[in-house]
């Protein structure tokens, strides 16, 4: 499943202290500044419905995960 993303662009004003540190910290983490933003904006934006929320804290609680059988991790392989 292919899911375009469109993006446009656009410009704003920015205080240069709060720019400069932006780009070093996106520099730290080897990203480009416009991924760090959008990143950084995504996690205040974004807002999971309950079925994410319940998903993910079962995930975090490791309760009915199922083991793999790495004595037959070929088969899976060739399974899928």
């Amino acid at each position: 499943m292919n899911t375009v993303v469109t993006r446009k662009q656009t410009s704003f004003r920015i205080r240069e202290d709060l720019l400069k540190r932006m780009q070093e910290e996106a520099r730290r983490e080897n990203r480009s500044l416009n991924n760090f933003v959008e990143s950084v904006l995504m996690d205040v934006m974004y807002k999971p419905n309950k079925k994410t929320l319940e998903a993910m804290k079962e995930a975090e609680s490791g309760v009915e995960l199922d083991t793999l059988d790495m004595k037959h991790f070929d088969e899976y392989v060739e399974s899928l």
